[in-house]
């Protein structure tokens, strides 16, 4: 089984990237947000559990996601592999994550962290925000701030896996093609047999 994790702050194309590499890899793509829809749309405990914290507004607890991750790994047990997108967000997490894996057998392969500059992703997101409907892609102040408080939780994500020389920095600037051509470039690398 090869898990990569693909990292960037808002903006910076891992959705669109995602979907093509899940694609060509034959990965299962596994991003906590659709997990917790997922969760709360089917009623299960795990996603009623969440519903009423993010109804107070309160964040949905570690214990909780990895227990959505961990059933989601349990419906797939023919999947090639992982790709997850928007987890884990903090160094604690990264760890709650691996023990996860060890206990399936399994380990993260490899993190891809785009890395596109400030302006650039505000100026993606000011894009986006013309035609998302998404009031946070709106805003110039709002969107330097969700900048910020992403590298601010999540460099130690990053920090965590270079103790294990697993994280690869992406140039994720240029066309769509040519990043993704630098992506599946460092997949290949470490896992030459899932090409294809």
């Amino acid at each position: 089984m090869f898990n990569i994790i693909l990292f960037g702050p808002p903006g910076s194309g891992k959705g669109t990237q995602s979907e093509r590499l899940v694609t060509r890899y034959g990965l299962k793509h596994l991003s906590t947000g659709d997990l917790l829809r997922s969760e709360i749309s089917r009623k299960t405990d795990l996603g009623m559990e969440a519903k009423k914290l993010m109804d107070k507004g309160q964040l949905v607890p570690d214990s909780v996601v990895i227990g959505m991750i961990d059933a989601a790994l349990d419906a797939n047990p023919d999947a090639k592999g992982f790709l997850f997108d928007g987890f884990p967000r903090t160094a604690a997490q990264a760890e709650a994550l691996d023990n996860l894996l060890a206990q399936k057998h399994s380990a993260i392969n490899t993190m891809l962290a785009l890395h596109v500059s400030e302006d650039e992703l505000v100026r993606r997101l000011l894009k986006r925000g013309e035609t998302s409907g998404r009031s946070d892609d709106t805003n110039e102040q709002v969107i330097r701030a969700r900048i910020v408080e992403y590298y601010n939780k999540t460099a130690a994500v990053a920090d965590y896996y270079k103790k294990f020389n697993k994280v690869e920095i992406i140039k994720g600037e240029g066309s769509i093609d040519s990043i993704f051509q630098f992506l599946c470039h460092e997949i290949d690398k470490h896992k030459p047999e899932i090409v294809g």
